[in-house]
């Protein structure tokens, strides 16, 4: 039976106002056949539906929305690649290929958007601050309470309300009529309400004349009502619009044009080419480009010429600019300092580095924290609720009084319940606050691929390491080498290179060698261990080969090469079966070690090196002894975890002695060695079921199924890919200072969502008594005009506390 593959089709939403809109959109978006979900970002004004694309095209998604009243922009991604094809291996799904949307789509739709309420707000106040003079006037000025002033008022409220206000008043019908009524409902009601009665009063002020006094009016509530919602739209617009920040500046990092060649070469055989400007999105993989100083990288791609300084800042945090030459790979943004490359290009568009880093960051904005939800379902029965009370305080207050005054009176307190009510608020409490933090951790280099790992981060108490390209630099180096002697001999040849600098402390004395360097058996042995390890990935292998190569030793061709991860690797060489490895591997494997053998290993182990045994056809022909260096930032990071709270272990399939050497370096006192990939998943699992919250970091491609396993994955930048795919959070520059601070931001994104939360909730609960006139007794109360203000100004101050998260500094740390 085939797999099922859905595809993530993104939309860029317009017209959405409140959490309400959002919901609708949700519920017109799910109702179309071949949708299995569909999740609405309010703060980021985005669609994310998860489809069967065989039975729904993006035209149908973009007509549910329409039919809903809202708007789709013209061109969005649709995002069905491999890395988000859901049950089915990667190639499996093909979807055809959209043009994305440009960034700067999104912007001018923002900017209209803005421009649009910049214009209505400006009318709004043109004819709010005369009627306000008027309507506030209370028998200063006796023109305004006057018929000529009051119909002097209803002009004004008319041209506000049926002007500016249309947008409001068409948004709360068409949510009414949907059977979802939202925030625009509630304001329009309200304002409908003091206009209707105020007009009324107006017309037949005798029908509800009191004690000979003109009923009063409410025109200048019915203004100032749609003039405070418009500004808090406007002020609310201009926050969301720096939610986006971060995806800005990295797509301001690719220029909008390129240098390509006309036609293809290697090495100075490409300078002669000629060259023409085309945009940056019709470069294809194979083109090459010239990249002069001053310039930015058009897209990925290996240098065939020049040589220059780059600024790589974007992915590794460093300043200082690096070497470029021909061979090296450059990403896309990087900027030369100096010099001028030709690069062949090998990504472009959405594959580059950069464009990957942007859409990751994008769909954790995007993403719904668990916490949203019950934003979300109190948000639900929020303007079902408030209707009530609203027809509640009517009824009360009328009841109480059934003059014409108490009506009056009556009317006001209902309008000031429907126009205090503020549902948006606790719907932009969350996805906010998970916006700004995703989009400052990019800036840092921590990348949370979705809200619900930002905020499983926030509660970690404990951080397991793997220890081989984790704590260490990844970078070993073979120290030792030591053939048999006499089948199980102990003697050592070591390499010309400088033991104690690739040791564990940096500082040790040199390896003790009973046999003089570069032996002819010393040499067999690396090279016969190299021709097995030329086809690993792993970084041992490549320190093996490493130093065949340093000696000058010819490697012999070898074949079918196996891997057995975390354990070694054998393969035929010159008609036998050569394997290196771990000491245990090769004893499974029927390779006899005698005692002294063994204690050789435990000596070697003991030094803080990891023994690695050869044997050929079954016969343990030697030790090869590799050292990796602690890394400089490792000690650092671990006491900012543990000032943070956060306990920390290291788990590790090298051998107890060497994992006990890194770890007393580094202070760790939980250190589990000799570990599978199997071994470290039940280790997180045993963690997790005594109620830890964990996280693995690690880098390389047994670390997979650990990271998967934990909390909270972590995959160092620069590890494999695989690792990388399996983790919530990726540290893109690679450095162990990412962890606590990834920890940090996501404690900060969590207070910025509770404050956030509590502040909308308490706003709302002391809100609408206050205006429904609970207080009257002690002469507080609240009106319509004053609730308006009250009500735009709480979406606002939820998103200006969000931003607050752009200010975020890690502790410790200069930025």
């Amino acid at each position: 039976m085939p797999v099922l593959a859905m595809a993530d089709v993104t939309l860029e939403v317009t017209g959405m106002t409140c959490a309400g809109c959002a919901r609708r959109i949700e519920r017109a978006l799910a109702a179309v056949p071949g949708v299995a979900a569909a999740d609405v970002n309010l703060a980021l004004q985005r669609a994310t539906v998860a489809v069967d694309p065989a039975r729904v095209e993006r035209p149908a998604l973009v007509a549910a929305v329409e039919a809903a009243g809202y708007g789709v922009l013209a061109a969005t991604s649709v995002d069905a690649t491999n890395e988000d094809v859901r049950g089915a291996p990667a190639g499996d799904v093909e979807a055809a290929a959209e043009t994305p949307t440009p960034p700067d789509l999104r912007a001018a739709a923002d900017a209209a958007e803005r421009r649009a309420l910049r214009r209505g707000l400006a009318l709004a106040a043109v004819a709010v601050l005369p009627l306000l003079a008027l309507g506030m006037a209370h028998g200063s000025w006796p023109f305004a309470d006057a018929p000529a002033g009051r119909w002097l008022q209803a002009a004004l409220a008319t041209v506000v309300l049926f002007g500016p206000g249309l947008r409001l008043l068409r948004g709360g019908l068409r949510a009414a009529l949907a059977r979802s009524p939202d925030m625009n409902t509630l304001v329009g009601l309200g304002a409908l309400a003091a206009y209707g009665w105020s007009l009324a009063a107006t017309a037949w002020p005798q029908a509800f004349a009191h004690g000979g006094h003109r009923p009063h009016v409410y025109f200048e509530a019915a203004g100032a009502i749609v003039g405070f919602v418009l500004l808090g739209k406007y002020l609310e617009s201009r926050a969301r619009w720096r939610l986006g920040d971060a995806i800005r500046a990295l797509h301001a990092l690719v220029p909008a044009t390129a240098h390509r060649l006309a036609g293809s070469g290697d090495g100075r055989a490409v300078v002669d080419l000629p060259e023409r400007d085309v945009p940056v999105a019709s470069l294809r993989v194979g083109d090459c480009v010239r990249v002069r100083p001053g310039e930015r990288a058009p897209a990925d791609g290996v240098v065939l010429h020049g040589d220059a300084a780059v600024d790589v800042s974007l992915l590794t945090g460093e300043s200082a600019p690096v070497a470029a030459g021909p061979g090296v790979h450059v990403v896309a943004g990087s900027l030369l300092s100096g010099g001028a490359l030709v690069l062949r290009l090998d990504r472009t568009g959405s594959a580059t580095a950069l464009a990957r880093i942007a859409a990751a960051v994008a769909e954790a904005q995007g993403s719904r924290a668990p916490s949203a939800r019950l934003a979300d379902r109190a948000s639900a029965v929020f303007v079902p609720i408030v209707l009530a009370l609203a027809v509640a305080t009517f009824g009360v207050h009328l009841a109480c009084d059934a003059s014409p005054v108490g009506l009056a009176l009556a009317i006001e307190r209902m309008v000031a319940v429907l126009v205090m009510a503020c549902p948006c608020a606790l719907g932009l409490a969350t996805p906010a606050a998970v916006a700004v933090g995703a989009g400052r951790g990019a800036q840092l280099g921590v990348l949370f691929r979705t809200g619900a790992a930002l905020e499983r981060c926030s509660a970690l108490d404990l951080v397991v390491f793997d220890k081989t390209g984790t704590l260490t630099t990844g970078r070993p180096e073979v120290v030792a080498v030591e053939p048999a002697v006499g089948g199980h001999g102990v003697a050592a040849a070591t390499t010309n290179a400088a033991i104690g600098s690739a040791g564990s402390g940096g500082d040790r004395a040199p390896f003790p060698a009973a046999m003089p360097a570069r032996r002819p058996e010393g040499d067999v042995l690396l090279a016969l261990a190299a021709a097995v390890e030329r086809s690993s990935e792993h970084p041992f292998a490549r320190a093996i080969v490493a130093a065949a190569q340093a000696r000058g030793l010819a490697m012999p061709p070898a074949h079918a090469f196996r891997a057995a991860p975390a354990m070694g690797a054998q393969a035929v060489v010159d008609g036998a079966v050569v394997r290196v490895g771990k000491p245990a591997w090769l004893v499974e494997q029927g390779v006899a070690l005698d005692g002294a053998a063994a204690a050789r290993a435990d000596a070697i182990a003991a030094a803080g090196r990891t023994p690695l045994a050869v044997a050929r056809d079954g016969e343990f022909l030697g030790w090869l002894a590799v050292a990796d260096a602690v890394r400089a930032d490792a000690a650092p990071a671990l006491a900012r975890l543990r000032a943070l709270g956060v306990d920390v272990a290291l788990a590790s399939g090298d051998r107890a002695e060497v994992a006990a050497a890194v770890a007393g370096a580094l202070g760790i006192e939980e250190v589990h060695a000799g570990l599978l990939p199997a071994d470290k998943v039940a280790l997180l699992r045993a963690r997790t079921a005594a109620g830890r919250r964990t996280a693995m970091v690690g880098d390389g491609v047994n670390d997979a199924p650990a990271l998967a396993a934990a909390d909270v994955g972590m995959a160092m930048g620069g590890g494999a890919d695989v690792a990388a795919a399996a983790a919530d959070v990726v540290l893109l520059r690679g450095g162990l200072d990412a962890v606590p601070t990834a920890i940090e931001l996501a404690r900060a994104t969590m207070r910025a969502i509770r404050r956030n939360l509590l502040g909308a909730s308490a706003y709302n609960l002391l809100g609408l008594p206050l205006a429904a006139g609970v207080f009257a007794p002690l002469g507080v109360t609240l009106s319509p005009m004053w609730a308006s203000a009250a009500m735009s100004l709480s979406s606002v101050s939820v998103l200006a506390s969000s931003l607050w998260l752009r200010r975020f500094r890690p502790r410790g740390l200069a930025g």
